[in-house]
């Protein structure tokens, strides 16, 4: 099974943003961001995401990309 990458250095570059500018507009903490940028987030909500869409003026589909051939991690890795 593949896994979701988060593109919000991508995203964050385009706009010239600074990732503490983003924390503040989105209102999430710089851990969270980190955590989403790594890979490491199990979940997102739907709310975050539109947060995150219209903080760096794109679409989801920008943010978000599917790779099949990630290594699935299992809970503990």
């Amino acid at each position: 099974m593949g896994q979701i990458i988060f593109n919000i250095d991508v995203m964050l570059a385009k706009r010239k943003m600074k990732v503490m500018e983003l924390s503040d507009r989105v209102g999430i903490t710089m851990a969270n961001i980190s955590i989403l940028k790594n890979g490491k987030a199990k979940a997102v909500k739907v709310s975050t995401l539109a947060k995150l869409c219209e903080a760096l003026d794109c679409q989801p589909g920008d943010l978000l990309e599917y790779d099949p051939d990630a290594p699935d991690e299992e809970p503990g890795e």
